[in-house]
């Protein structure tokens, strides 16, 4: 728990890299334009003077820390730098006095929590009677999301602000800033390949923090030729202990090789499709990301035909949270092996697809009467749920109800391709369409 000042923005030598470059306001803040932009709310907020407790939610190294330092030195605010790993509730109960003593003389008190997520409920609710009457502004910092990690009563008192992933122009701006800045290498003559700093940004993937740290790795390990520091791809792949950054400057190679995994999966080609997720992972590519893809996958391609595609999909996003690289690999490669030999359909997709078109262009078509839910005795006396009938009652499980609007009675959507296991569905579908043609 530590009070910061002007003076924590002063630069040291012993700092690294991404705390000598820390940025001191909004100008020299690189990203989040969405909130931050001219006119845009939290700039607004910020610049006024008229910010209230606030969590930042977002992934790391994309600023939340920074910003919040930032506002401090705006509002011109004490700031107390809080660590939810480190602190407990007597630590939380020393800072709330401070603060209380701050009010008393008419100075706020920014009180920021990084990995707020990380505090158990007491702790969370320590806080919150301080955040009610004012003594604290507390912007809370989280990877998580908020909704299931922070308690109802402490989020219903803060703004929630999405901080998103850094682009790759904008890491590249960073290390650019790094490059020239006296803070950073300005001072020193560096030769290195023009598309050197892309290649750091791709592989920081949206993590400004693991940017700069990687480009003073790669600084403090070129070779001295002279004045001037010479930094070789070489080094670079030493540095971040890859051997092929594979992914090109304008991130083609990123969405062209998830394509390929895809694609792969779905002409039923398993060897192919894990020599594709061993490029994507052994480039640095996220595991969430690759798993995400195939939890699609598992739907959109596979669907029924067989049931058991999205459970292993899921399990094997859920091994990748857990665990991360390396030892996801090969949980990836056991849902990606699985799904190229599942059998294929497509029905889902197609489904979905064609009843959002027709949700899209009929907006204003009504529930039909028969299955509104009559749950007064007005809505009784518009005939909602008259001569509603209930499956359950009756032998076949099945009525002859239309639950369609009038408009689009008979569409069919989920048309089974009859693979696998969705040939039961199939003939399962065509026998209850001929029942209730039977029947109407």
């Amino acid at each position: 728990m530590d009070q910061l000042s002007f003076g924590d923005f002063v630069n040291t030598e012993l700092q690294p890299l991404a705390a000598r470059l820390r940025p001191r306001t909004l100008d020299e803040f690189v990203g989040q334009k969405h909130l931050l932009g001219q006119g845009k709310v939290l700039r607004r907020l910020i610049e006024s003077d008229q910010i209230s407790s606030m969590i930042f939610w977002g992934p790391p190294g994309v600023g939340k820390t920074t910003l919040a330092r930032i506002i401090a030195s705006m509002t011109k605010a004490s700031f107390i730098d809080f660590s939810a790993v480190t602190s407990g509730i007597k630590e939380i109960r020393q800072v709330m006095q401070q603060a209380e003593q701050n009010r008393q003389f008419g100075e706020k008190t920014i009180v920021f929590v990084d990995e707020i997520h990380r505090f158990n409920k007491a702790q969370q609710d320590a806080f919150l009677p301080f955040v009610e009457k004012g003594s604290i502004i507390l912007i809370g910092a989280t990877t998580e999301n908020p909704s299931f990690e922070i308690n109802g009563a402490l989020l219903s008192r803060c703004k929630v602000f999405v901080l998103h992933a850094l682009g790759t122009d904008e890491i590249v701006e960073i290390l650019m800033h790094a490059i020239r800045d006296p803070r950073g290498f300005g001072s020193q003559k560096l030769a290195m390949e023009p598309d050197m700093p892309e290649l750091i940004a791709n592989f920081a993937n949206g993590d400004a923090r693991s940017a700069l740290s990687t480009l003073e790795m790669v600084v403090l390990n070129g070779e001295i030729d002279g004045d001037t520091v010479r930094v070789s791809r070489n080094t670079l792949e030493q540095c971040i202990s890859k051997k092929s950054l594979l992914y090109d400057k304008k991130g083609e190679e990123h969405y062209n090789l998830i394509s390929a995994l895809h694609k792969s999966m779905r002409n039923s080609d398993p060897d192919a499709a894990v020599y594709w997720l061993a490029r994507m992972l052994e480039a640095g590519e996220d595991p969430l990301y690759v798993a995400r893809r195939i939890v699609r996958f598992a739907s959109e391609d596979v669907g029924l035909a067989d049931p058991q595609a999205l459970p292993q999909a899921i399990a094997a996003y859920q091994a990748c949270h857990y665990l991360g690289m390396p030892e996801c690999n090969v949980h990836l490669t056991q849902a990606v092996v699985y799904l190229s030999l599942a059998p294929k359909s497509n029905a889902l997709y197609v489904a979905y697809g064609e009843a959002r078109e027709d949700a899209a262009t009929q907006l204003a078509e009504p529930v039909p009467l028969v299955i509104r839910n009559g749950v007064t005795a007005l809505m009784r006396d518009e005939k909602y749920g008259e001569g509603y009938q209930y499956a359950h009652d009756t032998e076949e499980k099945l009525t002859n109800m239309q639950c369609l609007p009038d408009s689009l009675f008979g569409r069919g959507y989920y048309r089974p391709a009859g693979q696998g296991a969705e040939a039961e569905y199939k003939d399962r579908l065509e026998k209850i369409k001929a029942w209730k043609l039977e029947h109407q």
